[in-house]
């Protein structure tokens, strides 16, 4: 507690001195913010565990079999057909050896299929097959960006809290030395400058409380991700992040050089072989092959049927002869204009449709990649404004003001003020740094490459 009688410029120069002291430990890195905490989650372990974790994987690996077995079943010949009747029976006396005609028949008749209409439907379910490894890739890519996003997110907003909880240590010194140099009767000391001091200062438990809150919403997002029974340690207790920015590294950083057509083009060939474009190319393979599926129609389908027809003994007992029987049947296709025309054409017109729907994915991803990349070097000229500039600037400043008011030259009002700058602009940087490397998880995201399915 500072004494009620000390001298004006003595307390002021003690609050310089704690205030310099201060804005050095804020300068260095957050080190030891979270090392109270007992968890500690880095963001390749939240990936790593978001990716395993993920149960869509899973549920893409059954869509991928049950696809697999369908391929089997297509290419197999319909099961015959058996037939058993009592042929030509008399109907005066039902007698079975009566009439030389009566016979008992057993049939069975075997529809083959049209052209290659098999091998067809199973090449082109083979096709849609190969389509699940591709999503897979794109699914993980995808969980790699959001998770990434969302560790980001926690990180801004604790390293934030820690920001605002060191400077608040240096507002509650200058509004306890303004209030006890009021109450001495301090000249230059008035009733405002105290009631601004208190203000700020529930100011900034404001922006806690509010900061507090959205951590917890981030912290629960980010946990929706990190579910698994052997791992509900990170789910449903608490954990904090390391106080270091993880090191998001900016791959096939080469690609996206846009300074000349030439490279565009070059992004452009890239981008064909992310895993969202490939699919929907395996997509396009298979609608082919349903239009080669459709023109089977066109050709008949044949059945093959025999039979054996067995006959009783004459009245007189003398043996007849059974019989048997062999023939095939096929449908003729000429009314073609209404069914297998218009098939074909409904084929041709979806394929054209899966085409259009991948070039428009191109296009998105093209723009988006773009758009990224500007975003990319805008937030790295703040970077580097922010680090060689703006916050030794706001630094001075601050430090300007508390001594021009220290020395009778200056306004309270000022003071307050400029501390509340540097704080924001501290802030600022942070935010610029992390959407820094958010912006290059997107960007990775965009610029992934396929494996081959196997």
């Amino acid at each position: 507690m500072f004494n009620l009688f000390i001298s004006r410029n003595l307390s002021l120069k003690f609050i310089a001195v704690a205030m310099a002291f201060c804005a050095t430990f804020v300068s260095m890195p957050a080190q030891a913010s979270s090392e109270q905490s007992p968890q500690k989650l880095t963001l390749e372990q939240a990936i790593s565990l978001a990716q395993q974790n993920d149960p869509w994987l899973q549920s893409n690996q059954y869509r991928q079999q049950a696809v697999e077995a369908k391929s089997i079943s297509a290419n197999t010949y319909a099961d015959p057909m058996i037939s058993i009747s009592a042929a030509n029976l008399p109907v005066d006396s039902f007698d079975f050896s009566q009439e030389a005609m009566t016979q008992l028949k057993v049939g069975v008749t075997q529809a083959l299929p049209r052209g290659d209409s098999l091998a067809l439907a199973q090449k082109r379910l083979q096709q849609l097959g190969q389509e699940f490894p591709l999503q897979r890739q794109d699914r993980k890519a995808k969980v790699k960006a959001t998770v990434t996003q969302l560790w980001l997110d926690v990180y801004l907003i604790e390293q934030t809290i820690n920001l605002i909880e060191r400077d608040r240590q240096l507002f509650e010194q200058l509004a306890e030395t303004v209030s006890l140099n009021y109450s001495s009767g301090m000249r230059q000391t008035r009733q405002q400058d105290v009631i601004r001091s208190q203000v700020e200062l529930t100011r900034l438990d404001d922006r806690l409380s509010k900061l507090h809150q959205e951590l917890a919403i981030k912290k629960s997002m980010l946990k929706e991700w990190l579910i698994n029974d052997s791992h509900l340690s990170f789910a449903h207790n608490n954990f904090s992040l390391p106080a270091i920015a993880p090191k998001v590294k900016l791959e096939h950083e080469q690609v996206i050089s846009l300074d000349s057509s030439g490279d565009k083009q070059m992004l452009i060939q890239h981008l064909q072989q992310h895993p969202q474009v490939l699919a929907f190319e395996q997509k396009v393979k298979a609608s082919q092959t349903t239009i080669d599926l459709a023109k089977q129609k066109y050709k008949p389908q044949w059945n093959l049927n025999a039979s054996y027809g067995h006959r009783d003994d004459d009245p007189m007992g003398n043996n007849r002869s059974d019989l048997f029987s062999v023939g095939v049947s096929f449908d003729l296709p000429i009314f073609t204009s209404n069914r297998q025309d218009q098939e074909v054409t409904a084929s041709v017109k979806e394929r054209e449709a899966i085409k259009t729907d991948k070039w428009l994915l191109l296009r998105s991803l093209l723009s988006a990649t773009i758009n990224y990349h500007g975003q990319l070097n805008e937030l790295n000229k703040r970077h580097s404004l922010y680090k060689e500039s703006l916050l030794k600037e706001m630094n001075q400043q601050a430090e300007a003001t508390l001594n021009a008011y220290t020395n009778d030259n200056g306004d309270f009002t000022e003071v307050m003020r400029s501390r509340i700058d540097e704080l924001n602009t501290k802030i600022d940087a942070l935010n610029v740094e992390i959407n820094y490397l958010k912006t290059i998880a997107q960007l990775n995201y965009l610029l992934t490459q396929a494996n081959t399915p196997g």
